[in-house]
């Protein structure tokens, strides 16, 4: 039997980071602070490899082993991405200012369209190097619905944070699930496991060790 290009498409979470006790941002969100209390220290691992250096324009050097292999991966055949409204922005309720356009100035590293789940939807927003912030109110399965159009036979990323990672998972709309166990303890924060008890049973799960001293948790949907 034939399969369409659509059956193939995957919907993926790379490089959600989670400390030990399960928080995967902190408390207390602003401008200054996009993690909140958390800090940068779920993220140190990402910053030391080599593909994070050339994003960010650090130059050459950084790390070329498993984190910065399985950091790549992330990034390969993604067509479109999801995210929540407190990945795009610190601001709460309605849009009072529509001049803030992402943390990330304006070439983002996306280079694909990209959903941004909110209760106050706004006009959507171009930015250089091919990304396009999109926000919608819609339910997940409508979201994903629209991105997988969009994508265009590639996959659809679900970017975080984490309540809308685990709002993919309980409706079972991942296929892939990424995870980095960072040895620390955030005590507060956004959780990424709440409600969703059991769910390793519907995933194949391997484990690879950091040399930075986390451990990749790779969930893949189990097909049989």
């Amino acid at each position: 039997m034939t399969t369409s290009p659509a059956e193939k498409q995957l919907v993926r979470v790379h490089n959600m980071c989670v400390s030990l006790d399960g928080f995967a941002t902190g408390e207390g969100q602003t401008m200054e602070a996009p993690f909140g209390h958390a800090g940068q220290r779920l993220h140190e691992w990402f910053f030391d490899t080599a593909m994070a250096r050339d994003m960010m324009g650090r130059g050459p050097g950084g790390s070329r082993g498993v984190d910065n292999a399985l950091t790549e991966t992330g990034f390969r055949g993604v067509g479109a991405e999801i995210m929540g409204r407190n990945k795009f922005s610190p601001h709460r309720g309605p849009w009072e200012d529509e001049s803030w356009r992402g943390w990330w100035g304006e070439e983002p590293p996306f280079h694909t369209p990209v959903y941004v789940m909110t209760h106050y939807p706004r006009p959507s927003l171009e930015m250089d190097g091919g990304t396009m912030f999109h926000f919608r109110a819609g339910t997940p399965q409508e979201v994903l619905a629209e991105a997988k159009e969009a994508a265009g036979g590639l996959d659809v990323r679900i970017g975080g944070g984490p309540t809308v990672v685990r709002d993919f998972l309980a409706a079972d709309l991942v296929d892939l699930l990424h995870v980095v166990i960072v040895p620390i303890v955030l005590g507060r924060g956004v959780g990424l496991w709440d409600g969703l008890e059991g769910v390793e049973g519907r995933f194949d799960v391997e484990t690879v060790a950091s040399p930075a001293g986390g451990s990749h948790v790779i969930f893949s949907r189990r097909t049989s």
